[in-house]
């Protein structure tokens, strides 16, 4: 029986949704994006300054985890949440299945070989060889004590067969009901994660078939997307997915990203998402304003002593001019990747909230059509 967790619905606007979030570590309103700490830390940020930016629920990364340092030293430090300090917020963490996929693909020298018992790998650091099963990795997520524990899956790259997107989606439902027996721990979550690459009827199916498993299943995933494919594929996907979930379970877009693509999923119904995106292009020079995207290192800003975004009232923008920031960017100071990331979390943060009030006050549409004819312009 699953302990200290809730989810309630209290706003709509269309499919757009505002809903409450309760777990055992602490109550976030959705939607919600979620800052990605793969290692236990957001790149380039303290997890001060993460909450000072008003966010409370973050992603680790099983994977990723188990590698370094390993469960042996987390699960002696009192798990997870001890280890990295983030007593009084929320975790969700990943198995890990993109990451053996995408990870392995950039290596070139290394394979992966998915068999009905698991997924065999050698991993990115060392080339070992590992075999993640579904019960390994609810193991793994048991020892780091997540409030939210997401179960392997089969992830595919953009484009693949129909065949193989079939056969996939039959083989996450299988290691879902695995992984569900294998769970041991009443103060985690599990979400179940949909396949089905880029058909829609194998959309379909795998929604209804992980429905099956509702009574074990705190939240719904849409697994397997912003991995190439168009927007309007991602979109298209979502919608015909989002239809067959149930009302009062949150909905979670992993690996998606981009402030439009948010946007446009949350008025399809989808909750909660994460995404290493903002984070890694602030350490690129990028910067996300109300005017569009900006790159802090052309030189087109050397004089330029305005603040990154004039209607943003974070630390970086209450602060520092473009010109400056372009400096530190181009001399390649570390406190250049620390106030890029700083704003580029507080812009994501803004737009989340400006959304949530927006629903609650039946304007959703008004709202993105006045975002966009600036960020757009």
């Amino acid at each position: 029986m699953l302990k200290g967790f809730s989810f309630k619905v209290i706003a709509n606007d269309g499919e757009a949704r505002v809903g409450i979030l309760e777990t055992p570590h602490g109550t976030v309103e959705t939607p919600v994006f979620m800052p990605v700490a793969t290692l236990g830390t957001v790149k380039a940020l303290t997890h001060r300054e993460v909450k000072e930016l008003g966010y409370n629920l973050i992603l680790g990364n099983a994977y990723h985890l188990y590698l370094r340092p390993g469960l042996e030293v987390i699960k002696s430090a009192g798990g997870l949440h001890k280890f990295i300090s983030w007593e009084d917020g929320i975790l969700l963490t990943d198995s890990g299945g993109f990451q053996v996929f995408s990870l392995n693909r950039k290596m070139g020298k290394a394979k992966v070989d998915i068999i009905e018992e698991g997924v065999i790998f050698r991993d990115h650091l060392a080339g070992d060889l590992h075999l993640f099963t579904p019960e390994f990795v609810a193991y793994i997520q048991e020892v780091l004590g997540s409030d939210i524990a997401m179960p392997l899956d089969v992830v595919l790259p953009y484009p693949t067969t129909y065949e193989e997107a079939k056969k996939g989606l039959e083989r996450t439902i299988r290691w879902l009901e695995r992984f569900l027996k294998a769970k041991k721990r009443e103060d985690q979550a599990v979400f179940g994660i949909i396949q089905g690459a880029f058909w829609e009827d194998l959309r379909e199916l795998s929604a209804i078939k992980t429905i099956e498993y509702d009574s074990e299943l705190f939240g719904y995933a849409i697994g397997g997307l912003s991995v190439g494919e168009s927007a309007e594929i991602m979109y298209k996907m979502t919608e015909k997915v989002v239809k067959h979930l149930p009302w009062n379970k949150p909905r979670y877009l992993m690996g998606v990203g981009k402030p439009e693509n948010i946007i446009e999923s949350i008025e399809r119904g989808i909750d909660m998402f994460d995404c290493v995106f903002p984070t890694r292009v602030a350490r690129t020079g990028t910067l996300y304003t109300t005017y569009g995207k900006i790159n802090i290192g052309n030189k087109q800003y050397e004089k330029d002593f305005s603040p990154p975004d004039p209607e943003c009232d974070c630390y970086t923008c209450r602060n520092y001019t473009k010109a400056y920031l372009r400096h530190l960017f181009n001399v390649e100071e570390i406190t250049a990747y620390i106030l890029n990331t700083i704003h580029n979390l507080a812009f994501y943060k803004r737009i989340t909230e400006e959304i949530k009030q927006a629903i609650k006050e039946k304007r959703f549409k008004e709202w993105k059509k006045q975002f966009y004819s600036k960020y757009f312009s």
